[in-house]
């Protein structure tokens, strides 16, 4: 298989799970060098008390043709982000890839709690996850990343621009940080310019992550099998190594400045680079979410996948 990235080196922020886990992977097998850090390994299991490590998605990255380098990190402390940073420094003198994926706020969301109704400390706490982290990320790495141009940071978060500047997302926390991502994209892309780096956003589509999968009481291997209860998961879901493919396609475009500042996703790129997830389709999960399911249309990906 080709390696378009071989050589290049990739800081997967939040890899251990769910987007981070399927973008480190995909970056491997691209042939990138992909430091995958967070707060759950080594042992440590980080809030959400969940099985999966840091070292197995390192594990992963090299099964997939890259190489995969573990580093407990807890991104809200900027000491142990900066001494990240300069361990990346010390072993490769450049990066290539930055992507923020961080998140960590599964268990703090209250769904449809106005501002005044929902709990202040789990708010803050989602807001603190969600955005603190991706600022002291790239406050420390960025400054490397700048040395070569042609450097990208990607943004992860859930929506795309146009999606969230017209719907309510969850409650105000959670559209607030999910939004504030987006900025960060946009005012990163601005900064980077002068140095010929790129800063997108991107979100993944309704995403098979690990926790929805056993929410949904199903696995990878028969995900389809949630049709009875949950039809449009089962119609346009997609797995975490697709939006990962996106991530990949994004850093191998020579061209990929002229994108900076915008958002997107992965079924959108998916059908400008021609990536596919690995069943082979293509989800364009957002489009069908307007255009099926808020509808009130019943559940058919034809045409979306």
């Amino acid at each position: 298989m080709a390696k378009p990235l071989a050589g290049k080196v990739a800081l997967v922020a939040g890899a251990t799970r769910g987007a981070g886990r399927g973008t480190a992977v995909a970056l491997g097998e691209a042939g990138a060098t992909v430091y995958c850090t967070g707060r759950s390994a080594g042992g440590r299991r980080s809030d959400y008390d969940r099985p999966e490590t840091l070292e197995e998605t390192a594990e992963l990255v090299s099964s997939a043709g890259g190489v995969g380098i573990a580093a407990g990190v807890d991104h809200l402390d900027p000491a142990a982000v900066q001494s990240l940073v300069q361990m990346v420094d010390d072993d490769h003198g450049r990066l290539d890839i930055l992507v923020n994926d961080i998140w960590g706020g599964e268990n703090l969301i209250e769904w449809d709690a106005p501002v005044w109704a929902h709990h202040l400390d789990t708010g803050l706490q989602m807001l603190h996850t969600a955005v603190d982290t991706h600022l002291i990320t790239s406050h420390f790495a960025l400054p490397l990343l700048i040395r070569n141009p042609g450097g990208l940071v990607v943004e992860m978060t859930d929506g795309t621009r146009e999606y969230n500047a017209a719907h309510y997302r969850v409650s105000t926390f959670y559209d607030l940080a999910k939004n504030a991502v987006l900025r960060l994209a946009f005012s990163q892309a601005e900064e980077l310019k002068p140095f010929g780096c790129t800063a997108v956003a991107l979100t993944p589509g309704w995403m098979r992550s690990e926790m929805m999968l056993e929410h949904f009481g199903v696995t990878e291997a028969n995900w389809r099998e949630a049709a009875a209860t949950q039809p449009h998961f089962a119609a346009i879901s997609e797995s975490p190594r697709f939006v990962g493919r996106a991530v990949a396609a994004l850093a191998a475009d020579p061209d990929v400045q002229r994108r900076s500042g915008e958002s997107f996703s992965s079924g959108g790129l998916a059908q400008e680079y021609g990536f596919t997830d690995t069943d082979g389709s293509r989800p364009d999960c957002w489009r069908y979410l307007v255009e099926v399911q808020e509808a009130g249309l019943p559940a058919d990906a034809k045409g979306y996948r």
